[in-house]
C-alpha cells in the first residue's frame, strides 16, 4: 500500500475541504488595495498618488483613470531602467531578487522583467493551490509517491551585477521548497546544464533510474524530450520507460494542438492539466477535470484588468491605445476576447502581458488563452485570432487524419492582392491544394469576418507542409531551445521572408 501517498493525498483532500469559498471579485478588490498600500511610497506610487487612489470611493475606477497602460518598452524606459541599474523603491519596495529573461515569441533580444521576493512567494503559493486542486482529479494514492519531471530552462542562473537572471522556469525551479526536492527530476545537477540538447541527452541516459509519475513543461519541448528518451531506450512509447506516468501539466501555450502527436508516444491515457505561468507571474491553472479552462489566481499578488480585443484598440505593434476601455472582473462577458492587463507584486502596473484570453465561466473566473496581441491577423479585415486558427487546424487534423502540432502564417501582398500563406508542421503526406481549400472553407464557416474578407480583398490561401522539426530548428537558431521559447504563429512580411529562406536552406 502507498502509505506516504495516502497521507499526502489525505492532506490535499483535507486542505481542499477546508478552503473557504470566496468571491474572485472580492479577492481582486483586496489584491488591488494591498498592491497600492504596499507600493504607495515607491517612486511609481508617489508619482501616481496611490494614497489618493486608496482614499477614493471606487478604488478600481480611480486606479483605472490615474495610470496609463504600460507595455514592456514603456515600463522599462520610464521605470524599470532604474530598477535594472539597482536603484531601490522604484515600482516596488526594495530591489528585485531576480530578473526573468523573456524573448517570448517575437525577437532575439531578451526582456528583463523584475522578479521580487514577493513574486517568488506568490508563485509558490499558487503552486500550492494547484497541488491542492489535484484532489479534484481522482488520482490514486500511489501517484503522490512518484517523481515529477519539470522540463524548463537551466537553473544555472547568470550573474549580472548584484542580480541573478534567467528564464522564469529556471528561477522557479531554483526556488523549489526543500520538501519537494526528493520528488523533483531531473534534479539540480542536470537542471543546471545550459545546453538543451546535452540536458535532454543526460535525461535520456538516466531516465530508467527514475519513477516518473508527472511531467511539467511546454508541450513542444516536452514532446521532443520524450521522443529522445524513447529513441535512446529503443522503446515503443514513453510508458515503456516510465510505466507510472499519469499526469502532464502543460504550460505557456494551449495543449490541444499537441494532443494527437502526444497520443502517438503514449500507450495509455494520461491526465492533462493546463497551467499559465508567465515571466510576469503565475496567472492561472486548471482547477477541475470537467473543463480544460483555467482558474485565474485572483487572491495572490496579481490584479487583473481586461481590454476588449477589438481592432480599434490594438495598435500596429500590438500595444494598446490609451483610449481603450479596461474592464474589471465585475464587467467581463463570456466568450469575448480580451487583452490581459496585470498589476503585480513585482512592480508591473497596468501591464500588457501580450496574451489574449476569453472567459468560459465568470463566477469561477475560468479562462482559456486565445492568442497573442501581436499574432492577431487583421489584414483586409480577416480578424483571425490564434484561437480561431487552432480550431480550424483541429478540424484539418480530423478531416485528413493527421497531426499538426506547429504552424505559422503571414499575410502577403503579391502584385497588389493579399494572400494568407500557411506553413503547417506535419509529418504526413497531404495534398497542399486540397488542405488549402479545406482550411479556407473551415475558416469561412467559423469566422464571418474572414468570410467577408475572402469575398473582397483577401484573394486566397496557400499552404506549405513541412516537418514540425523545422519549427524547432528555427526557434533554436533564433533563441535557445527549450524553456519558455514558443513559436510565432503570425509573422510580418519581412520576418516571413527570413522564415522562408530558412526553410529552403534547412
Amino acid at each position: 500500500m502507498a502509505i506516504l501517498g495516502s497521507i499526502i493525498k489525505g492532506a490535499i483532500d483535507l486542505r481542499g475541504s477546508l478552503t473557504s469559498e470566496t468571491s474572485p471579485r472580492e479577492e481582486q478588490r483586496n489584491v488591488l488595495n494591498n498592491l497600492l498600500e504596499t507600493a504607495k511610497n515607491t517612486a511609481f506610487g508617489k508619482y501616481y498618488a496611490f494614497e489618493k487612489i486608496l482614499e477614493s470611493e471606487d478604488v478600481s475606477k480611480s486606479f483605472n483613470q490615474a495610470i496609463p497602460f504600460h507595455d514592456y518598452n514603456k515600463m522599462k524606459e520610464e521605470w524599470w531602467c532604474r530598477v535594472i541599474d539597482g536603484v531601490e523603491d522604484i515600482t516596488w519596495p526594495g530591489k528585485p531578487s531576480y530578473f526573468a529573461l523573456s524573448s517570448g515569441t517575437t525577437g532575439k533580444e531578451s526582456k528583463r522583467i523584475p522578479v521580487t521576493s514577493a513574486m517568488i512567494d506568490a508563485i509558490k503559493a499558487a503552486g500550492v493551490q494547484q497541488v491542492g486542486a489535484l484532489s479534484n482529479f481522482n488520482l490514486e494514492p500511489d501517484f503522490f509517491e512518484k517523481e515529477i519531471m519539470m522540463l524548463g530552462s537551466s537553473t544555472d542562473l547568470s550573474e549580472r551585477g548584484e542580480f541573478l537572471e534567467g528564464e522564469i522556469s529556471g528561477i522557479t525551479a531554483s526556488n523549489i521548497p526543500f520538501w519537494f526536492k526528493g520528488y523533483y527530476k531531473p534534479g539540480e545537477d542536470i537542471a543546471k546544464i545550459d545546453d538543451w540538447d546535452e540536458r535532454v541527452q543526460t535525461i535520456a541516459e538516466r531516465a530508467k533510474t527514475w519513477d516518473i509519475g508527472a511531467l511539467s513543461g511546454i508541450p513542444s519541448w516536452m514532446e521532443l524530450m520524450m521522443k529522445k528518451v524513447i529513441e535512446y531506450h529503443n522503446a515503443e512509447t514513453i510508458h515503456d520507460v516510465w510505466p507510472n506516468l499519469q499526469v502532464y501539466t502543460s504550460g505557456g501555450v494551449a495543449f490541444q494542438p499537441y494532443e494527437k502527436s502526444f497520443d502517438l508516444i503514449l500507450s495509455k491515457p494520461i491526465t492533462v492539466i493546463d497551467t499559465y505561468l508567465a515571466s510576469e507571474g503565475f496567472i492561472a491553472f486548471q482547477q477541475r477535470p470537467e473543463t480544460t479552462s483555467m482558474k485565474l489566481v485572483t487572491d495572490n499578488g496579481i490584479y487583473f484588468e481586461f481590454v476588449p480585443f477589438k481592432p480599434e484598440y490594438i495598435l500596429e505593434d500590438g500595444s494598446l491605445s490609451q483610449d481603450a476601455p479596461a474592464l474589471t472582473l465585475d464587467e467581463v462577458e463570456l466568450e469575448q476576447d480580451y487583452a490581459l492587463i496585470i498589476s503585480t507584486v513585482a512592480g508591473a502596473w497596468r501591464y500588457l502581458i501580450g496574451d489574449t484570453i476569453a472567459f468560459t465561466d465568470i463566477e469561477r473566473a475560468e479562462i482559456i488563452i486565445t492568442g497573442r496581441t501581436k499574432f492577431f491577423l487583421n489584414v483586409v479585415g480577416s480578424q483571425l485570432s490564434v484561437n480561431k486558427m487552432d480550431v480550424a487546424l483541429r478540424e484539418m487534423e480530423q478531416k485528413f487524419d493527421i497531426e499538426i502540432p506547429e504552424f505559422t502564417l503571414a499575410a502577403l501582398n503579391i502584385d497588389g492582392e493579399f494572400y494568407h500563406h500557411w506553413y503547417l508542421g506535419t509529418e504526413a503526406k497531404v495534398d497542399a491544394a486540397e488542405i488549402s481549400e479545406a482550411l479556407d472553407t473551415a475558416l469561412k464557416n467559423a469566422n464571418k469576418n474572414y468570410k467577408v474578407a475572402r469575398s473582397k480583398a483577401l484573394k486566397g490561401v496557400k499552404v506549405t507542409t513541412i516537418s514540425p522539426n523545422v519549427f524547432y530548428d528555427w526557434n533554436a537558431s533564433n533563441k535557445k531551445k527549450g524553456g519558455q521559447v514558443k513559436m510565432a504563429r503570425v509573422m510580418k512580411e519581412e520576418k516571413f521572408k527570413e522564415w522562408e529562406a530558412f526553410v529552403k536552406n534547412i
